[in-house]
């Protein structure tokens, strides 16, 4: 198949093409694309804070939560700069 950057303008070379109408379907079947992968992002969010909380785990705060990832990307920075 075609690369990313190519295979997009391919994409938009064939919606050129179309009626609005069938623009119009197109849209809402790249938004149901997307919200169906929101969906699956979120459950499995859900799975996982379920595991947490059925392993005994303290629920974190959103403070708690920022300085991970703080620290976390601190730690790739400071790993990539090796």
């Amino acid at each position: 198949m075609a690369n990313g950057s190519n295979q997009k303008r391919a994409l938009i070379a064939k919606l050129d093409q179309l009626p609005p109408k069938r623009m119009a379907e197109v849209e809402d079947f790249v938004d149901f694309l997307a919200s169906k992968v929101h969906r699956r992002a979120g459950k499995a969010l859900l799975e996982g804070v379920a595991r947490a909380t059925k392993a005994g785990s303290k629920p974190m705060s959103m403070d708690e939560v920022q300085a991970e990832i703080r620290a976390y990307r601190d730690e790739r920075q400071h790993a990539a700069c090796q």
